[in-house]
């Protein structure tokens, strides 16, 4: 069971007000484990928000460099323009340059909960000593961990679920894809080479002391992801998440926060199947879902193909939508990708919202219609999801603000109807 106090009863009422929540409501369900509120005692401008059951589904921006462009001020930009979309965290993911520089700008600048995956930086110093990740030893990774805590990281994404039962499982199954979880084929790789256990998963009491030390949450990734919808729900992925249960429910005994990551691809007509699943075995922890993306034959355009899988997703229990951009499979995301990816993302999210129920999610909705049948542009503008590109679109006003150039004078909005 989770200790509610462990969150500031300030942020406590500022979440309750944001959701139109009981605060008594909030604090059952946190100290239940079905909601997290990430939030590391270092980041200290870090504003509150709560993530799983009853609330707002939240939507992830991910940024950070790769070895081959490095570039701090596009990712700072990314970061900028995701608090003014909206976005409700970032995650800083990066491979390429000074990892530690970057991570302290984006924590320092961020009033976003910031959360990352330290296995990454791992590997990379690895790589500048020379070595490869078959030679990290677990003081490697546990020392990292407690630095990124230690930083102010609000949630960390660790892959405990991966162990060496799944190995035979995946040697037989022989994916499409195969692994496509970078942290997840990092440990893969080091656990064959070294014929040992997941650190993460053998050492696992020993991780839950540092994120409760630091009032962090697990993210409990999903190193065995599909990453093609031929592999979606498959045995791989499912033993993984057997074990991903038993993390949540050794976490909550330990009084840490801990959400589930999941796929990744998966046919429509799975995407409840497989949310059901986790709120099952994993006890109605919060569920984030990467994408899911639908189809796997539309690059350049993967931030519509998760938009419909998010919406589905986030309508049938999923509480965290990892976004996704056009330029997913192909490169890293430029400052415009972002945008789409972000909007397609809240896009999803607030649909899935409305299919809930969620208090107050369709008052938006009603009140940008009231403002379309009055005529009344810039109302509409700056309610929008996006009021830059609603702006651009509708241009300059005609002579006649009660048309636009799509129907003109035969308008059905000018009808007293």
């Amino acid at each position: 069971m989770i200790d509610s106090s462990i969150i500031d009863q300030q942020d406590i009422d500022r979440i309750c007000r944001s959701e139109k929540i009981a605060v008594e409501s909030l604090k059952k369900e946190l100290e239940r484990g079905t909601v997290v509120v990430p939030k590391n005692k270092n980041h200290k401008n870090a504003k509150t928000i709560g993530i799983g059951k009853g609330l707002r589904t939240k939507i992830n921006v991910n940024l950070g460099t790769s070895p081959d462009l490095v570039d701090y001020d596009l990712e700072l930009s990314k970061l900028e323009l995701s608090i003014k979309l909206g976005a409700d965290t970032v995650m800083d993911l990066s491979t390429g340059g000074d990892l530690v520089k970057l991570r302290q700008e984006i924590l320092h600048k961020s009033s976003l909960p910031v959360g990352t995956v330290p296995i990454y930086e791992v590997l990379c110093s690895l790589n500048r000593r020379g070595d490869s990740i078959e030679k990290m030893t677990v003081r490697d990774l546990f020392s990292t961990i407690r630095a990124h805590l230690e930083s102010g990281v609000d949630f960390i994404t660790v892959h405990c679920g991966l162990t060496k039962r799944a190995i035979p499982l995946i040697e037989k199954r022989r994916r499409v894809t195969g692994i496509v979880s970078r942290g997840g084929s990092f440990l893969y790789r080091w656990m064959k080479a070294n014929q040992k256990e997941n650190p993460l998963y053998q050492y696992y009491d020993e991780l839950l002391d540092l994120a409760k030390e630091y009032n962090a949450t697990l993210s409990l990734g999903d190193g065995l992801r599909p990453g093609s919808i031929a592999d979606a729900t498959d045995s791989v992925q499912i033993d993984e998440l057997l074990i991903l249960g038993e993390l949540v429910e050794r976490a909550r005994d330990h009084g840490v926060q801990s959400m589930v990551e999941g796929p990744g691809h998966i046919p429509l007509n799975e995407i409840e199947a497989n949310v059901l699943l986790e709120k099952k075995i994993c006890k109605e922890a919060p569920f984030y879902v990467l994408g899911p993306l639908v189809i796997d034959c539309a690059p350049g355009y993967d931030d519509i193909v998760s938009a419909i899988g998010g919406a589905v997703a986030a309508a049938s229990g999923a509480d965290f939508l990892c976004y996704v951009t056009p330029a997913e499979h192909l490169s890293l995301p430029s400052l415009d990708d972002v945008r789409r990816g972000i909007v397609a993302s809240k896009i999803a999210a607030h649909a899935g919202d409305i299919a809930k129920g969620i208090r107050g999610s369709m008052n938006l909705d009603e009140e940008i219609s009231r403002a379309r049948k009055e005529f009344s542009w810039e109302k509409i503008v700056n309610l929008s999801l996006d009021p830059d590109t609603a702006r651009t679109k509708r241009g300059k006003l005609s002579d006649d603000s009660r048309k636009c150039t799509m129907c003109g004078q035969f308008c059905a909005m000018r009808e007293d109807t």
